[in-house]
């Protein structure tokens, strides 16, 4: 339907009654020019929103109603349609407050709402919705509280089933959390009423349109050149590597860079939960999970996968995050020929790491001897890398463990990196340093053996 029979078929009254309730509120500042120029140049965010969420919701729904009679539409289409009715029924709004409003109706049709601005804010690292409400974000590595909000908690669950529903998920009562990703990678949980009792909780982890390299880890901070060396000619010389952390520290990103120098004559078999990995390579299969549909069959876990990827004549397999039984499937592929697969696990060492991979193993349900199961990490692992958030927000790798073998029924490791903390400088970051332990890892004839060079000079301290 054309947009302006649309609006000659609006009731005359109608119209004057909008034009009043604009004309009482916006012509009140543009009647001082001082105020005027405040609101403006210098009105906040805030306000905008406060003051035109009538207008936003009115014209949103309008829109929304004309869209509906249209095919094939395109997001030029979604700004044209709200321009045309601002312009006929609230010509008095000015031009940067009409830009606002036609922004935030396009991002509820289009996208993902009052959280598209937060996805599109580079120094965002997380966002992290507590119910309507009260909405946070992550920047440079420190939770601060935003002011964008949510209508209410209808609205957070609207764009909860917008996200979910194109891969096929579902979040209701009978199915109230769910894992799931953005166009970009992003990776989304949410978890809803009655077990989120502040109303609706999203949180999103999100990563960058360009994979980080090693070369960004080093300018940041995260290791040094030796580690770097160390991990690249690790990953090349088909070294099992377990990426160990705590939440929020980096495992996934860390998990990324190193799989940038597995070489692209390989084939790869990526599996995560949520797909988020972004390998550069070219021969990339990459497999995802599945929750049980609506009868509660269906479900396709990450050790169904990983026992399926077997079948798929893999060079290297990547698991995304191991955390029950599919960790025994993993470490029987690293022991049966599937030499430099990579994966990551929470833990806050490298010894609870050990640890943890024993326990994910007795999921599995198979009533293995404790004996056994560590002979299966022993003879699977070589390395953890582990991975830390400190308090001032900055990541590093703290420390790089080589699995060396068992004595009696005891893993035993060494460290061959370790980042030693000096103190903190005034802006209360920490002040450290990256030291090797000067012990020359075991696994240096494997990675010789695979015809990749490691420089001894590495494992010396200066």
């Amino acid at each position: 339907m054309n947009l302006m029979e649309r609006m000659e078929k609006k009731s005359s009254s109608e119209n004057k009654e909008k034009t009043e309730e604009v004309v009482t509120k916006i012509p009140e500042r543009e009647n001082n020019s001082e105020l005027g120029n405040l609101f403006n140049e210098q009105q906040t965010t805030k306000n905008t929103r406060n003051d035109y969420a009538k207008v936003i919701e009115e014209t949103h729904r309008e829109v929304a109603s004309m869209l509906a009679k249209l095919d094939n539409v395109t997001e030029k289409d979604v700004e044209s349609l709200i321009n045309e009715y601002l312009t006929e029924n609230y010509p008095e709004i000015g031009r940067n407050d009409r830009t606002y409003i036609s922004k935030s109706i396009q991002n509820e049709i289009t996208g993902l709402g009052p959280l598209e601005e937060l996805i599109n804010d580079s120094t965002v690292s997380e966002i992290m919705v507590n119910g309507p409400n009260q909405i946070y974000v992550e920047r440079k590595g420190k939770l601060v509280l935003s002011d964008v909000k949510f209508q209410d908690e209808e609205h957070v669950r609207r764009i909860i089933d917008r996200i979910v529903t194109p891969l096929g998920r579902r979040i209701d009562d009978s199915n109230p959390m769910v894992d799931a990703r953005l166009k970009d990678g992003s990776r989304v949980n949410a978890i809803i009423p009655p077990l989120a009792l502040c109303g609706s909780t999203i949180t999103i982890r999100k990563f960058s349109d360009t994979p980080l390299t090693i070369e960004n880890l080093m300018k940041f901070g995260s290791l040094s050149p030796e580690m770097a060396g160390f991990l690249e000619a690790g990953v090349r010389g088909k070294l099992n590597i377990l990426v160990s952390g705590g939440t929020g520290s980096g495992k996934t990103t860390l998990l990324n860079v190193l799989s940038a120098f597995i070489p692209h004559d390989e084939r790869i078999v990526t599996i995560e939960d949520a797909a988020e990995l972004k390998l550069m390579q070219d021969h990339v299969v990459s497999l995802e999970s599945r929750p049980a549909n609506l009868e509660g069959t269906g479900a396709i876990t990450i050790r169904d996968l990983v026992k399926n990827a077997l079948r798929m004549r893999p060079d290297r397999i990547v698991v995304g995050e191991v955390r029950g039984g599919e960790t025994l499937d993993m470490l029987q592929a690293m022991n049966t020929g599937h030499d430099g697969s990579l994966t990551t696990a929470h833990a806050n060492s490298a010894r609870d790491a050990l640890a943890r991979i024993e326990t994910m193993v007795m999921m599995a349900g198979m009533d293995l001897p404790v004996t056994a199961i560590r002979q299966q990490c022993a003879g699977a692992l070589d390395l953890v890398v582990q991975q830390a958030r400190l308090r001032d927000g900055s990541r590093k790798i703290t420390s790089i463990c080589e699995i060396t073998g068992m004595e009696g029924d005891i893993i035993t490791t060494q460290e061959i990196f370790k980042y030693v903390v000096d103190g903190m400088d005034k802006n209360n970051k920490f002040v450290g340093h990256f030291e090797s332990t000067g012990v020359v890892p075991k696994c240096c004839e494997k990675v010789k053996t695979n015809g990749v060079d490691m420089d001894n000079r590495w494992f010396f301290k200066e």
